[in-house]
């Protein structure tokens, strides 16, 4: 299976709040880093949780507008277009670096002085 069909497959299953199949594409030693680059998060079961805590992550009415991915060597790169309640446009970036078939790390880029003005 194509790398960027996994990671569509996990973009589907956080639209659908399916985070148990979700996490079966991804290590036990994920490291997970968050808008801002400060905030890491190791290890499943802690990505797990983080995950049932996502509505608080992201900006109220946060909506993917579109979504691609560009697929490379061992790692593909998610381009999100998106908006919320007080933005009508943005965009952003996460990178998932694969071991195999499993992704082992999971990085967001954003504009993080505008993902802040947001909450």
């Amino acid at each position: 299976m194509k790398l960027s069909n996994i990671v569509q497959r996990g973009w589907e299953a956080v639209d659908a709040g399916d985070f148990d199949t979700l996490v079966a594409d991804y290590t036990d030693d994920i490291t997970f880093i968050m808008p801002g680059q400060e905030n890491i998060v190791r290890g499943l079961t802690t990505f797990r949780t983080v995950l049932d805590q996502l509505g608080g992550l992201l900006p109220p009415g946060f909506e993917i507008i579109e979504l691609r991915q560009i697929e490379g060597k061992n790692e593909v790169v998610s381009i999100v277009e998106w908006k919320s309640n007080k933005i009508e446009f943005s965009a952003l970036s996460v990178l998932f670096r694969f071991e195999g078939d499993k992704i082992y790390e999971e990085r967001w880029f954003v504009d993080t002085e505008q993902w802040k003005r947001l909450f």
